[in-house]
Formats: C-alpha cells, sequence, structure tokens
C-alpha cells in the first residue's frame, strides 16, 4: 500500500548535537577538542552503540552519555575526570533545553518537501521530556503533524509499543506508514516489530549490509518517497 505517514526520529536525524556547544564546554575543562572533529567521529561512534545485545541491556538515557564518551574517544580524546565533568555538565544543559539542538540546513526543505508530496509528518523519539519544548524553540515544531516523546508516554525505541502509541496519537495505520531513524536496533528492529516499514537514515555509509531502504540524507529521503508516491 503506498505510504501515507512519515516517522522521523528527532536525534540524527532532524536534530544533532550542538558540537560548538560540547566544544566550548569541554574547552572550560582544559579539554581541547574541536566541534568538527567530533561531528565527524560521531557516526562510527553511534554504530559502536548499535548492537543487538547493547540495545537490549540498556536504556536510551544510559546510551545516550556512553556516545559522547565514545565520540570522544573516537576523537581522539582520551576520557578523564575532566572530560567527565564536562559531560556532567552538558547533562544538566541537556535536561532543561535538549543539547541535540543543531538543526541541518536541509531538515526545512525536506520536510516542507515532504509536505508538499501528501505525507503526514510524526516525530517519533526516545527524548527525555523536553522535545516539544526544544521543537518550538528552534522553529521545528510548525513543520510537523505530531511529536511523540518516549518520556512523556512511559516506554520507548525498539518497543513497538511505543510505535503503535505514535501510530493512534497521528491517527495512522501501520501499513501505509514508514520510520526512518539512525540505529538499525533501535529504529529498524522497533519499526518492524510493530508491523512499519523501516528505513535507515545511514549518513556515513556504515551500514552497506543494511537490509532495508537506507538513505543517506532527508534529500535521498524524499526523491525515494516522492518517486515511489508518482
Amino acid at each position: 500500500m503506498p505510504i501515507q505517514t512519515v516517522f522521523l526520529d528527532a536525534g540524527g536525524v532532524l536534530v544533532n548535537p550542538n558540537w560548538a556547544r560540547v566544544s566550548a564546554t569541554l574547552s572550560s575543562h582544559g579539554v581541547e577538542v574541536g566541534a568538527a572533529a567530533m561531528a565527524a567521529a560521531e557516526p562510527a561512534a553511534k554504530k559502536r552503540i548499535d548492537t543487538g545485545e547493547t540495545i537490549k541491556a540498556t536504556n536510551d538515557q544510559q546510551r545516550g552519555w556512553t556516545y559522547f564518551n565514545l565520540v570522544l574517544t573516537e576523537a581522539g580524546v582520551p576520557l578523564s575526570d575532566a572530560t567527565a565533568a564536562a559531560l556532567a555538565e552538558l547533562h544538566d544543559y541537556h535536561r532543561q533545553f535538549n543539547l541535540w539542538e543543531s538543526v541541518p540546513e536541509e531538515v526545512l526543505p525536506s520536510l516542507a518537501a515532504l509536505r508538499a508530496g501528501g505525507f503526514k509528518l510524526v516525530v517519533v523519539s526516545n527524548a527525555n521530556g523536553a522535545l516539544h519544548r526544544a521543537f518550538d524553540r528552534l522553529g521545528l515544531t510548525s513543520a510537523v503533524d505530531v511529536i511523540v516523546d518516549s518520556f512523556l508516554e512511559g516506554v520507548e525505541k525498539p518497543d513497538p509499543r511505543f510505535f503503535r502509541i505514535a501510530l493512534e496519537r497521528s491517527g495512522s495505520r501501520a501499513e501505509t506508514t514508514i520510520h526512518v531513524g539512525d540505529l538499525y536496533h533501535v529504529d529498524v528492529a522497533g519499526a518492524r516489530a510493530a508491523g512499519i516499514m523501516p528505513a535507515l537514515f545511514d549518513v556515513a555509509g556504515l551500514y552497506p549490509e543494511c537490509d532495508c531502504l537506507r538513505v543517506r540524507s532527508l534529500r535521498e529521503l524524499v526523491g525515494a518517497l516522492v518517486s515511489a508516491g508518482t
């Protein structure tokens, strides 16, 4: 059946960590590493977390701060008391404002193109309860139709119940929905368990063996969905 609804992960798809803020906070603790170096290291760090065993043994909050340690390691920064103190400070910021506050240039035009193509847009994110405020602040709320924050629902991906909640909230059907996320064992596995078509957002091309639709940008996603619907 033709796709009518697009579920979109927030972090890693629509918003990224503010690496400039991370770099400045680390610098205030005596650790020097550039924003660009961490952004370049991020895909490999994220893939190290993306295993079935890790996902089953942790929740999103636990993975989030392991992720930052892995980004630093991949960027060649030794972990220390100073990096731990900087990350603790960033954690406090994240709890209040959401550190994933960098919006790639392609996001708003791509969301507009999907809407123009007739797709309903639903943000389905493992988050910390601050996602709605963050999207308001970043000017993204009006670009989507529904935002579903796992913290507020009490269940998170890959649990299929979270996807079913998102289907109910948005008035969508599993068989006409595609979910786009950046972690295979969270997003692809979870969507499939809920009967939803998955797509993996793989900006660095690190998943060549992926067994579902794989896109490296939102522009590529727009092209795939719009062409499939014509």
